[in-house]
């Protein structure tokens, strides 16, 4: 079995389970990274929607059709997604009430339960699946 680097050898007196269950809660913590981004992606492509029907608006005009482009802009243009808010005021509020909780209390448990080692779990998986002598399976 490959040894592990001296960054990622378990702290003394951790046990197995402790170990998986920071894990757990690290994969949770990816979950919330990935659903931050999604919504970082939401908010963008309706930015860039929105951007988009302005131009729409100013191709209507042209094309002469005013009434048309009149009712976009007063009805589309600058539209709050939710209850009088756009999407960078949805974002702030994953920020700081769920994102930003769920971080500082993902980075408390693996402190105080693992010296702030991160991946702990994955880097001795990688150790028990790593092939003896075969250097792209190293540290």
């Amino acid at each position: 079995m490959t040894a592990l680097p001296e960054q990622f050898k378990r702290p003394e007196g951790v046990d197995s389970p402790t170990v998986e269950a920071v894990g757990a809660l690290t994969e949770a913590m990816e979950t919330v990274i990935r659903a931050r981004g999604a919504l970082y992606e939401f908010h963008q492509l309706t930015g860039k929607a929105d951007n988009q029907v302005v131009q729409a608006v100013a191709a209507l005009r042209t094309a002469g059709h005013d009434e048309l482009a009149d009712e976009l802009e007063r009805e589309i243009v600058g539209r709050n997604v939710n209850d009088r808010r756009w999407t960078f005021q949805i974002v702030d509020d994953y920020e700081r009430t769920y994102y930003e909780p769920f971080a500082e209390r993902h980075r408390r448990v693996r402190d105080l339960l693992l010296g702030g080692q991160q991946h702990q779990l994955e880097a001795e998986m990688k150790q028990r699946r790593a092939t003896p002598d075969e250097p792209d399976h190293g540290f």
